[in-house]
């Protein structure tokens, strides 16, 4: 019997976009009716990602975006709520589907869900259809190059992409020609049938809103802007950007990369382009490039890492015996600490959903190995919760990075919670933003309010200890302690500390480096045996 021609059903889950995206072309090229689909699985989104309220508004607007993008090439999308499997069955059966497309997937929970489809596609008698879209490279070629196991180092992981060569090109931009070719049936009004809901219909809050804007639309004009200043991307250099600058000194595009609504190939080859035209530019790992690799080495570790979100059962990770302590918790994450910087940098992540990387690197230190000894699982998931571009790798790796649990070798390193953003920002702008009760207080009394003489206090219109809460401990004491408990760890773990020690300079930290004290003082000697920055 011939094959019948598809009736296909793709399955938007990240790759919330219309540019390069490969696995809905296929579907297009092969099909002669195609439904694009989002399945609004609420439960599914709550327990595998923690959403909070600013990540569900950014992705309503999202598929909002894709929705009036689909529209303007003669299509719709189509947004079913309910669960997964049942909605999948329920449609199968009702548009007398053969075909199912999407994105593969490196989080367990997106394999496990394409699992579950294969498995209904034999039992239902439809072919499952999937892709890479959402990473540079495949993934298993990298595994398989080392020997199927994922390259623990950056140094390590560069030397196999050198042999695997540049990534994929960008798939070819859809039109509306594919469209009308694969377009259901006019009298099935599903346009109407399957809108995408407002916060309202989800019951979810419209007072907190992100001034970040989701969907592929705003994404791509925000990547436009920065593409224009060919100077600025030639000599971006990661660590030299500003963590309380009160406009973004990165490009502010890792919300849409992380739900898809931006190809990372499409800006990889952007890039490569603007190289090309450019005598001198930053290299990996602190270029833009080198991040995009950096992106692609968590996915790979992640991939195929055991329990990579958790410590226990994590082969890469340091067994700690973190303190649990629930009232120290809650104040970092309600930016109650007493210390303005981290509460400023915590106050902005309430409010806006992202935070400049430095300032996640100081929060994080702040709540695990410099202050609070709480473990990273505990930040991972307020992260998770609030950040618009919480990424199930990049969220852990980066948490076991700062935790000094994996990857991140120089511990002696704590982040300063006073002298850190008074480097930057000494006259405390970001703090008088985003803690205005402190908007009175004299700069130099700014960063450290409980040590201004209680009349500027007065003057200032804020009581320390009753107006904005006294530091919620000594730092020179706690840090001392909390450094000889990781110098301890990490002498008795010494083999999981080796498995991801990497013998170049940690990108991560390059741009501190400068702030070292010289070598040969009083002060440099006591520096290297303990850096404080």
């Amino acid at each position: 019997m011939p094959n019948m021609p598809h009736r296909t059903i793709h399955l938007f889950r990240k790759g919330l976009r219309l540019h390069d995206n490969p696995t809905l072309l296929a579907a297009l090229e092969s099909s002669e009716v195609v439904y694009p689909v989002y399945i609004l699985d609420r439960k599914f989104l709550m327990s595998a990602m923690n959403m909070g309220t600013l990540r569900w508004h950014f992705l309503l607007q999202s598929l909002e975006d894709l929705q009036r993008n689909l529209t303007k090439l003669g299509s719709c999308l189509l947004v079913i709520q309910g669960e997964y499997e049942l909605v999948l069955r329920d449609h199968i059966k009702k548009w007398n589907i053969n075909q199912v497309t999407l994105d593969a997937e490196i989080e367990p929970f997106y394999k496990e869900m394409e699992r579950t489809i294969q498995v209904l596609g034999r039992e239902m008698g439809f072919d499952v259809l999937s892709l890479r879209g959402h990473t540079l490279y495949d993934i298993r070629r990298i595994l398989d190059m080392n020997g199927g196991t994922p390259p623990l180092t950056y140094k390590r992981f560069l030397h196999i992409l050198s042999v695997l060569g540049d990534p994929d090109m960008p798939v070819r931009n859809l039109t509306t020609e594919d469209f009308q070719r694969c377009k259901p049936a006019p009298e099935l009004h599903l346009a109407e049938c399957y809108r995408v809901p407002l916060p309202e219909d989800l019951e979810i809050s419209r007072d907190s809103q992100s001034p970040w804007r989701g969907g592929e639309t705003e994404g791509l004009q925000r990547l436009e802007q920065h593409l224009k200043n060919q100077g600025w991307i030639a000599n971006f250099t990661k660590p030299k950007t500003i963590p309380n600058s009160l406009l973004p000194s990165t490009t502010g595009l890792s919300p849409y990369f992380s739900l898809g609504c931006l190809s990372v190939r499409s800006f990889f080859y952007r890039l490569s382009n603007i190289y090309a035209q450019s005598k001198n530019h930053s290299l990996p790992p602190v270029s833009l490039q080198g991040q995009l690799l950096w992106r692609e080495f968590f996915y790979t570790v992640a991939s195929a890492t055991p329990n990579f979100t958790k410590m226990a059962g994590n082969p890469i990770c340091l067994q700690i015996n973190w303190y649990q302590d629930a009232e120290r918790l809650h104040k970092w994450r309600m930016a109650q600490t007493g210390f303005p910087w981290i509460d400023a940098i915590m106050t902005q992540l309430h409010q806006e959903g992202w935070i400049h990387h430095l300032a996640r690197h100081a929060v994080a230190c702040f709540l695990t190995r410099g202050d609070l000894w709480i473990s990273w699982e505990e930040g991972m998931k307020v992260f998770e919760e609030m950040l618009l571009d919480a990424d199930y790798s990049i969220n852990a790796g980066n948490w076991m990075w700062l935790s000094a649990s994996a990857f991140f070798h120089q511990y002696t390193r704590i982040f300063c919670p006073v002298r850190f953003g008074k480097r930057t920002d000494p006259e405390g702008q970001y703090i008088r933003k985003y803690l205005p009760v402190l908007t009175n207080f004299p700069s130099k009394y700014i960063y450290e309010p409980w040590t201004a003489p209680e009349e500027a206090q007065k003057q200032a219109g804020c009581i320390i200890g009753q107006d904005y809460p006294l530091p919620m401990l000594n730092h020179k004491e706690t840090s001392d302690h909390n450094l000889q408990l990781m110098k301890q760890v990490r002498e008795e773990q010494y083999g999981t500390a080796q498995l991801t020690r990497d013998d170049v300079d940690d990108p991560m930290e390059m741009g501190l480096k400068r702030e070292r004290p010289g070598e040969n003082s009083k002060q440099g000697k006591r520096a290297r045996n303990r850096e404080q920055t």
